[in-house]
């Protein structure tokens, strides 16, 4: 076997593995999601309280996304990988056993922690194999996180269905976490068969004057949080737009999120052929297109129909857009990429998690169909911005 070979071989098992680090990271927050119902009903939480569990594995994501992600420049995306991986099937049974509201926090504290941290890594380690692989990959990537949470979901649902205990169904999921975490490590790309990123002169900026400015990653962060803005409303508020606004049925209310995540998939599946042939600039505005334009004609025809369709158009728009600001925010130093995901990631996080909450506050002025038109319009915003896109020359600087 030649050398070309087994460095194929290799390149090719790196990319399978960091697509089991994505699937692995959607399948646990979606199991996780899936069981919340019955962890609230176990521990007689009301909905304040739950909120407050909730808001604790948001800062601990969001502490290991700021924090510890920027350990990935210091030791290596590798040597983040392997823990975090460990630890993201090992955290997620004791969230099932605490007894209490403040123990339930400090579990799912330490949760987010290193699932904030492990999303640093895993996109850095999909941007190391992207530069190895040399042409675009890392959107699938980002398919197999949305097909991991379906699976994990789903799960959970089954579990539930047959009224199995979260206790046991986290026990499970985990087992199947860790399995996977295993495989992964077994087959990671640790750097040696990548080029050097000063090589790479799409992604290479150079060092010194060249540096990322945090002016250049606060533009990505904020593309970031409008993009996610989207995510966050179609997964709490498109049902309930469906049900009571347009008065369909709650089972075809469901069919909204359902088109917004398949579509979604679809589009991440699509992404790294499209990214090869527009580029990122020409592929984000053409999403973003989508994503604003079949939401607005929803929201202004009013049917059911019209709004599953605008949710589906929706998820496509979306799809691309977060994988190609993460890109971007990656590119602008190899030797700094944890340090910029872990801002523009961050705020991206924000967005999702404060974005729905915006909704509902200007739905109550408003009317929730107004209030659903702010995702599109932020899209429109990520649009006007796309040329922050473009990867910087060689020596060009660092401006977005």
């Amino acid at each position: 076997m030649s050398r070309d070979d087994i460095r194929r071989g290799a390149l090719l098992r790196g990319r399978v593995a960091t697509a089991l680090y994505f699937l692995l990271f959607g399948a646990t927050l979606g199991c996780w999601t899936s069981r919340i119902p019955a962890i609230k009903s176990e521990l007689g939480l009301s909905d304040g309280e739950l909120s407050l569990a909730l808001l604790a594995f948001a800062v601990g994501a969001i502490a290991g996304m700021l924090g510890l992600g920027r350990l990935v420049d210091r030791w290596g995306s590798f040597r983040v990988l392997v823990p975090t991986a460990l630890l993201e099937g090992v955290l997620l049974g004791p969230t099932a056993f605490m007894p209490s509201l403040a123990s339930l926090m400090a579990a799912l504290f330490v949760f987010g922690l290193v699932h904030g941290t492990l999303n640093i890594a895993m996109n850095a380690n999909g941007m190391e194999v992207q530069r190895a692989w040399g042409r675009p990959v890392v959107t699938s990537f980002h398919a197999v996180y949305s097909i991991g949470g379906f699976l994990g979901a789903a799960a959970g649902g089954a579990f539930a269905h047959q009224d199995v205990s979260p206790e046991a169904t986290f026990a499970a999921v985990g087992a199947v976490v860790l399995a996977l975490a295993l495989w992964a490590i077994a087959w990671t790309l640790r750097g040696e068969t990548a080029p050097p990123a000063a090589a790479d002169p799409e992604s290479s900026i150079g060092r010194g004057r060249g540096r990322p400015q945090p002016a250049g990653l606060l533009l990505l962060g904020g593309l970031a949080m409008c993009t996610l803005v989207g995510e966050g409303t179609a997964a709490d508020w498109s049902a309930v737009y469906l049900h009571e606004s347009l008065g369909s049925t709650p089972a075809f209310a469901a069919a909204a999120f359902a088109a917004f995540s398949v579509a979604m998939t679809v589009g991440r599946l699509l992404g790294d052929g499209l990214a090869a042939r527009f580029g990122p600039v020409r592929l984000v505005r053409g999403c973003g297109v989508l994503a604003s334009a079949g939401m607005i004609a929803a929201l202004l025809i009013g049917h059911p129909v019209a709004a599953v369709v605008g949710f589906a158009c929706l998820g496509a728009g979306m799809s691309c857009i977060a994988p190609q600001v993460y890109m971007a925010a990656a590119q602008r130093d190899p030797a700094r990429t944890g340090a910029a995901l872990s801002l523009v990631v961050s705020l991206g996080y924000v967005g999702f998690l404060v974005g729905p909450l915006v909704i509902g506050a200007v739905s109550t002025v408003t009317g929730l169909p107004t209030a659903l038109g702010i995702p599109a319009v932020l899209i429109l915003l990520v649009v006007v911005g796309a040329s922050s896109l473009r990867p910087t020359p060689r020596g060009a600087g660092a401006t977005a």
